[in-house]
């Protein structure tokens, strides 16, 4: 498998709101990150969706080396 593009080496802090669906870039290279522009497409990477469970602030993962999928784990201070 190939390895995403790094979008940044830092989490992107965005207010979501619960119930609502928000598909995040897996692949790095949307123009607007962190979420999916179709960049990935004639790749094997796919866009993840992500539903909130509640309203407030989300850290969404920006190196896209996450263990949490979506979310930020902290994998970017290794990289």
């Amino acid at each position: 498998m190939s390895e995403p593009v790094i979008a940044q080496k830092a989490p992107f802090p965005v207010e979501v709101e619960e119930g609502k669906t928000y598909y995040w870039c897996a692949c790095g290279k949307s123009a607007k990150q962190p979420f999916c522009d179709g960049s990935h497409k004639g790749s094997e990477f796919a866009p993840v969706a992500y539903k909130a469970d509640k309203t407030g602030k989300a850290w969404f993962c920006g190196c896209k080396h996450s263990a949490k999928g979506a979310l930020c784990d902290g994998t970017h201070s290794k990289l």
